[in-house]
């Protein structure tokens, strides 16, 4: 049913953009072919959907387990931007030989982007501070830390003044899939992590303890869970799995660290809505993680074609947000067709009134 109606709506969706290609002089047809052929059509724009998907299935499955505690992290961009600074400067900077470069950059990124989320905990537990009004915040303070560092310290000797670091040595570089610019250590990580919290969520005291705290800190008492101590480590884990996202980003399609607009294209805020529509399921964060992907792909097919700004991109998004979230409504009522006899027909009409 929840295939189906989600289906459903992304057909409406699609065709209600008919309408805004209409009106922007552009064949509707045409549109849909170029969008498919820039998703689908070839290994390349296959491989393209699948670079996407990537960091949103990452993303993603670390906040289904913060929603699943209704704990909201809106904060999965700045720690995805956390991840990629940390990133840099082991591959940069540190003192670690050339063969723990990725591993280590993979841990530390994770650890920078667990540290930036538990601080949005630690205000929350302790200063009663609305998790998504912190998380939020960070975002535009990681993002603006980015811009600091690539614009002064950081800022490459090689690239000809360039806002950008000098590239990173080749021992710091992902492995990609062939001639693609999948990484392949990121594209696997991908798929374990949606089963590894799926696990986690299914299988596990812990996850049995953060469902509990999703229904209410005051159950959650009741029942003897430490419900702050649950916070802190969903929000570790969300946002440690958004600073690998970041590492992946830099050291598998960068290979140096950019404008944050860049190295993120919003994939954390993306991620939101990749979680929400899987309904906090990781492994449904698969699913919509590549839908996502696609229409990201897609609509940059759509952008070449036709010049089409890049507004009209996000019209096109906030379309198939819509319809996804009217359709919610479907799966919790039905509607029913029933034939009432001639004769019956005033009494229930008087009933339904009553």
């Amino acid at each position: 049913m929840v295939f189906f109606v989600s289906a459903l709506s992304l057909l409406l969706a699609f065709l209600v953009s008919g309408l805004l290609f209409v009106f922007l002089g552009i064949s509707p047809l045409e549109a849909y072919r170029v969008f498919w052929r820039g998703a689908f059509g070839s290994l390349y724009a296959l491989s393209e959907t699948v670079k996407r998907m990537i960091p949103l299935a990452i993303i993603g499955a670390g906040l289904a387990v913060s929603f699943q505690a209704s704990v909201w992290n809106i904060g999965a961009e700045g720690q995805m931007l956390i991840g990629a600074i940390v990133g840099t400067w082991v591959a940069l900077f540190s003192p670690f030989p050339p063969s723990l470069l990725l591993p280590v950059m993979f841990v530390l990124g994770f650890l920078g982007g667990a540290l930036w989320g538990t601080f949005a905990a630690w205000c929350r537990n302790r200063l009663a501070i609305n998790e998504i009004i912190t998380t939020l915040m960070l975002n535009y303070v990681a993002a603006n830390l980015v811009l600091y560092l690539i614009l002064g310290p950081w800022k490459g000797k090689t690239v000809r003044g360039f806002a950008y670091t000098d590239p990173f040595p080749r021992e710091a570089w992902l492995a990609t899939i062939g001639t693609t610019r999948v990484p392949l250590v990121t594209f696997l990580f991908a798929f374990l992590t949606a089963l590894f919290c799926y696990f986690l969520l299914a299988k596990t005291t812990f996850g049995f303890e953060l469902r509990v705290v999703g229904r209410g800190e005051k159950a959650a008492h009741l029942a003897g869970i430490p419900a702050k101590r649950v916070v802190a480590l969903v929000l570790f884990l969300s946002g440690g799995l958004a600073g690998i996202a970041g590492v992946g980003e830099v050291s598998g399609i960068h290979h140096m660290l950019r404008h944050p607009a860049h190295i993120s294209l919003g994939y954390g805020f993306t991620a939101i809505i990749v979680a929400w529509i899987a309904r906090a399921n990781p492994l449904g964060v698969l699913a919509s993680a590549f839908l996502f992907g696609a229409l990201m792909s897609g609509q940059d097919a759509l952008k070449i074609a036709f010049g089409i700004p890049f507004q009209v991109m996000y019209i096109l998004n906030g379309l198939v947000l819509f319809f996804l979230i009217a359709s919610e409504q479907l799966l919790y009522y039905r509607v029913t067709l029933r034939v009432v006899p001639w004769g019956e027909k005033e009494d229930e009409y008087d009933r339904v009134l009553d």
